[in-house]
């Protein structure tokens, strides 16, 4: 199989040296500025990745919610994927997910308190948010490396650890959406997904073939994993001691093989039950399921994730059963090598410098300045008899 796969790769290397041209010319329209990059005056940060498939976007914009909310005034501007509505929109508690997308509907509702708005062009959408009523003191951009219409204060390249993309090739031969050159536009690369039992020759390994420039920095996270969440009021709040259930493990997501091997040794067994990213569940995948978890051992329960709980709970036809015995398994990132005060003080320290408060203070601060140095100079001399 593995050399099928090789093998399929090498027809379809030229389709990717096509596709990197394109790429490639695109990003030069760029350089040489006949495609313009906007700043704005509003802090913008920017989570993203240069590959097809989950590097952990979400759990690493969920972590910069948690450190500016108390703060500031955040708002997160996604793209909204396959959301069924057009143009700009913000979101309150009460916006439908098929309005705004999967993943902006989760963040508004582990979030409330914060503005979330999807724009497929962002521009726009941070224009818009700039002059609201309550414009926000940063903008995070969720997944928005290719959105070079925008040049963010901080743009943060998220690499997954199992498929580095060092290591990879161009669509479609590989997972690459620009060729690796496109690195160099990042001021912070995390390496995500990361082993626990990570050795210290690994990370030196790692840093030595990411190649970096010293204006970069680098830092390497993990996944967390934080106690299961019953979906359904008619499921207990937990299912019972992990070790001695039969796991029904759902996933809609780009990336599951990490989940599955951090839960294989919490469990008895894993069933996985695997769909694409952000798929969407058709009454025969909901019939699937049902039947599926049926015909399992007790003790046993359903685990899935954040985002395929959203989309579940807004489904008909699950079974007494399922909703019953359904859990939602809430994930954050940590970071390793005790990383985590160096990010902080990162993020933190670009975001007040480049406020709007910050930057009038300064303001009022050269004005006093060069108000001071006038009177100096204007003031009548004092002649010194010898």
């Amino acid at each position: 199989m593995e050399g099928d796969f090789i093998k399929i790769n090498e027809w379809l290397q030229p389709l990717s040296w096509l596709y990197g041209a394109g790429v490639g010319f695109r990003n030069f329209l760029f350089e040489v500025g006949i495609l313009k990059s906007r700043v704005f005056q509003t802090p913008v940060i920017s989570v993203g990745n240069i590959t097809v498939g989950g590097t952990g976007k979400t759990p690493h914009v969920e972590y910069l919610v948690r450190l500016l909310q108390d703060k500031m005034r955040i708002a997160v501007l996604s793209r909204g994927y396959k959301r069924k509505s057009h143009d700009f929109l913000i979101a309150d508690e009460d916006t439908p997910m098929k309005l705004i997308g999967d993943e902006p509907y989760q963040m508004k509702q582990k979030f409330p308190r914060i503005t979330v708005a999807v724009d497929k062009k962002r521009t726009r959408g941070i224009s818009i948010l700039e002059n609201s009523q309550q414009a926000p003191d940063v903008i995070l951009l969720d997944d928005a490396f290719q959105h070079r219409y925008v040049k963010p204060g901080v743009n943060i390249l998220l690499v997954d650890y199992h498929r580095l993309v060092i290591y990879d090739k161009l669509l479609p031969a590989g997972r690459l959406r620009e060729p690796l050159k496109a690195k160099d536009r990042a001021d912070v690369v995390i390496v995500t997904k990361c082993p626990k039992e990570l050795k210290p020759m690994d990370y030196r390994v790692i840093t030595k073939a990411m190649n970096l420039y010293p204006y970069q920095h680098l830092f390497f996270t993990t996944l967390d994993y934080e106690p299961l969440q019953p979906i359904f009021s008619k499921a207990p709040k937990t299912p019972g001691p992990l070790a001695q259930q039969n796991v029904l493990l759902l996933t809609g997501i780009a990336s599951p093989q990490q989940l599955q091997e951090d839960m294989k040794p919490q469990v008895k067994s894993i069933t996985p039950l695997t769909f694409a990213d952000h798929h969407d569940f058709s009454q025969k995948d909901i019939k699937r399921l049902n039947e599926t978890f049926a015909a399992m051992t007790a003790p046993k329960c359903i685990i899935t994730t954040e985002k395929d709980a959203a989309r579940l709970a807004q489904i008909d036809g699950l079974s007494d059963e399922v909703m019953s015995n359904i859990y939602a398994r809430p994930i954050r990132i940590c970071f390793m090598l005790e990383q985590e005060e160096t990010f902080n003080n990162l993020i933190t320290g670009y975001v007040i410098k480049n406020s709007r408060n910050h930057i009038v203070a300064q303001q009022k601060d050269d004005n006093k300045v060069k108000e001071e140095n006038v009177e100096e100079t204007n003031k009548p001399k004092k002649i010194v008899f010898r």
